[in-house]
């Protein structure tokens, strides 16, 4: 069918779009007339974002075979509500690279309409990969942005909860929205986080990550600052304690603000079980911790300067262990430290399969032949596997890449001075997470600043009937979850 081309001046308005469309192959331009009405009509689209089946199925037979006059009239015909009738030329581009239909007429150029017909690839849900839990929900966010609001609003039917949709990125044009609960969570949080949001100045953000860089209060402390997590449940959980949860499109994660240190040692499969067992792992998950960032520093420091801290019954083990040994404690542990960086590594680039038996045999082969060559103690390879392994309990991935860069400048300090370079390192890492804020709210509550009452779920669980107030931390129009009253009350109902 032959082009048509009312007149010069629809030309010109539409060569400003056309040009510059017409570059991608993918942009496609369709020319019709109506059976009924002999109007004539043009539909543009980017054939890889446009569902061809909303055209070929919902938009080209009720226009070909319905009484079709005007563009208001495609309001009655097509049975779509995503559809918008402008005279704004400037939107058009932007439109069809957000996958609607252009739907232009010949005698009426200076008026057209967007029809929805986005193309929706999404996966199907699974189950949490790095937050799975053995008790609870199975079901993990996607890149979808309409999915992964759709998971939490089914778990969260409630009107209270306001989501704010903002679009980052010059290029990418990144849909991103804000979630909170009206009534519930303080204004002054909001209004910081819409104000960070609004002044990000980026070309393409691809991953909730980018947002995590940009907008955190100190964007070169190696501790996140948001806290990210893809467990629907979990975003439901901080929304109703009053926090705010952020979410980009294409990023299966989603982050929660503002947060402490202690949340990213807990895991949400804490809420699943008994109070005393949820608060028994979270200790010893904080042990873990703590052996993992101090078990070589303090293995380097005594054998370097505090011979007379090792009892007697083991210094004939650990004499036994070095005699062959020619590095000092020092280029053994780094040697077995970044072994152990470079098989994690390996592990996690390389396919599944592959990269579980790189880091089985890697590790095996490895450690048993340095052993026998004389390059490393067997005490010390027992000590840092040990601590590899205990880096693994961190809930959180992030926290978890934390962990491990932190026990290098703490190896450094005991080579320096010892088990006092040691406490100078924890010194000195203390006094940042005291300084570090997130969102403007301390990092290190409620242990610094002391709040008594937010200790209720921090570094142990207390059972439901105690945590009857929300976080101080969060300042909070509603401080009170539920009546303290009703959740002491235990009665049948024949008493």
């Amino acid at each position: 069918m032959k082009k048509w081309i009312s007149t010069k001046k629809s030309q010109q308005k539409q060569s400003s779009w056309e040009t510059e469309l017409k570059k991608s192959e993918d942009f496609t331009q369709s020319y019709h007339t109506s059976q009924k009405t002999n109007i004539h009509f043009c539909l543009s689209f980017m054939s890889t974002l446009v569902d061809e089946q909303v055209v070929q199925q919902g938009v080209l037979p009720n226009l070909l075979e319905d009484d079709f006059h005007t563009i208001e009239d495609i309001k009655k015909l097509l049975p779509i509500a995503d559809l918008e009738i402008s005279e704004d030329p400037t939107k058009i581009i932007q439109k069809l690279l957000n996958g609607y239909l252009l739907l232009t007429i010949e005698n009426n150029v200076s008026q057209f309409a967007f029809i929805a017909a986005q193309k929706e690839i999404v996966r199907s849900l699974s189950p949490p990969e790095i937050e799975f839990s053995v008790i609870g929900p199975k079901e993990a966010f996607v890149e979808s942005l309409g999915q992964n609001l759709n998971l939490i609003r089914k778990r969260l039917p409630a009107k209270e909860l306001i989501i704010e949709e903002y679009t980052l990125g010059k290029l990418s044009k990144t849909r991103i929205a804000i979630l909170f609960m009206e009534g519930i969570t303080d204004e002054a949080n909001v209004n910081t986080v819409r104000q960070r949001i609004k002044d990000v100045e980026f070309d393409a953000i691809t991953d909730s990550s980018y947002i995590v860089q940009l907008i955190s209060d100190n964007s070169n402390s190696p501790f996140p600052q948001l806290l990210d997590t893809e467990r629907p449940d979990r975003v439901v959980g901080i929304l109703a304690e009053g926090k705010i949860a952020i979410v980009v499109d294409g990023s299966p994660h989603v982050l929660i603000t503002p947060t402490t240190l202690v949340e990213f040692f807990g895991s949400f499969e804490d809420y699943f079980l008994n109070w005393i067992l949820a608060s028994f792992f979270r200790l010893v998950r904080f042990f873990a911790v703590l052996f993992s960032i101090l078990i070589t520093p303090i293995y380097v420091a005594v054998l370097t300067y505090h011979y007379e801290l090792v009892p007697n019954d083991l210094i004939g083990t650990l004499v036994t262990s070095r005699r062959i040994v020619p590095f000092p404690p020092i280029l053994e542990a780094i040697f077995l430290e970044l072994t152990i960086e470079l098989l994690r590594e390996a592990g996690a680039r390389l396919p599944t399969k592959v990269g579980q038996t790189i880091g089985i045999v890697g590790g095996i082969v490895i450690g048993t032949a340095s052993v026998e060559a004389g390059l490393t103690s067997n005490v010390l390879l027992i000590l840092i596997a040990l601590a590899a392994l205990a880096s693994f309990t961190t809930p959180v991935y992030k926290m978890g890449n934390t962990i491990r860069l932190l026990r290098f400048p703490f190896l450094l300090f005991a080579q320096l001075w010892g088990l006092l370079g040691i406490v100078f390192c924890f010194c000195i890492m203390l006094a940042h997470l005291i300084r570090l804020t997130s969102l403007g709210r301390p990092f290190m509550e409620p242990i610094y600043p002391l709040r008594v009452n937010d200790l209720k779920d921090t570094i142990i669980r207390l059972p439901f009937s105690k945590d009857t107030t929300r976080p101080y931390l969060l300042r909070t129009k509603n401080p009170f979850r539920y009546s303290k009253e009703k959740a002491n009350a235990k009665k049948d109902i024949d008493e």
